[in-house]
């Protein structure tokens, strides 16, 4: 489906001070992506969709640099990376419109890959930025992240596999890491998943709020469909290097 960059930006905005909280998955997939590094010191580093700084406080805690750039399409996010960062240079908007001249020896994003149409393009717009043998570190989403809602309301991204990025990827890099795993979370009621996924963004894959019939409608073919009350997660894990 294609996703209104808007949308996306006016959702994550409104989810900031609630993310971290709520995001347990991205929190676990982030120190997954940063124990797959091949290094431990770079000498530059672009992070994409730093956000609230979930990725960030984790990286620095466990690598060295010297210089330090952090994009994010909502400008507020700037508010959160200098809680985290003295020294570094914030870039505001769109990932895939960067305003820099220079190239990175880390271009790092959690969580943000996903919401690109097309991520070949994507990736091929990203390697003049990457240094040579620079390493380029991100996660996304299998097919089956979110299976609950797509079946419920047909909504989804288009998800890639892991077959699928892998023939993506060694077109122009040496794979370093490239995994999934499944994470199902387990809700007390159907009105808590909607809540989930407002605190986190993932509303944005919606163009306006439910109205009440609907959300009355969703819950109970939530609880009729998934008694469970399962929303299941199923990152990927990708580091590699530029050829």
């Amino acid at each position: 489906m294609y996703t209104d960059p808007k949308t996306v930006k006016n959702q994550f905005k409104k989810s900031l001070d609630t993310y971290e909280k709520y995001a347990v998955v991205q929190s676990l997939a982030a120190e997954k992506l940063i124990d797959a590094l091949p290094e431990e010191n770079y000498s530059s580093i672009l992070e994409l969709g730093c956000g609230s700084g979930l990725l960030t406080k984790k990286l620095v805690q466990k690598i060295s640099f010297q210089k330090y750039y952090a994009n994010d399409i909502v400008d507020k996010s700037k508010v959160y990376i200098d809680k985290i960062l003295n020294d570094y240079t914030f870039l505001g908007g769109s990932a895939l419109r960067l305003n820099v001249n220079r190239q990175f020896n880390l271009i790092i994003s959690n969580a943000l890959f996903q919401w690109f149409d097309n991520l070949e393009k994507s990736l091929e717009y990203f390697k003049p930025y990457l240094a040579k043998d620079g390493t380029l570190a991100f996660t996304t989403f299998a097919p089956d992240n979110y299976k609950e809602i797509r079946t419920l309301t047909g909504l989804s991204l288009e998800y890639k596999s892991v077959n699928e990025i892998k023939k993506i990827l060694e077109k122009n890099f040496e794979i370093l890491t490239l995994e999934s795993f499944e994470y199902t979370m387990h809700f007390k009621n159907p009105l808590e998943v909607l809540v989930h996924m407002k605190n986190t963004g993932v509303n944005a894959l919606c163009s306006k709020p439910l109205s009440v019939k609907e959300v009355k409608v969703f819950c109970d073919r939530y609880k009729e469909t998934y008694p469970d009350l399962s929303l299941t997660y199923s990152p990927i894990i990708a580091v590699a290097k530029l050829k």
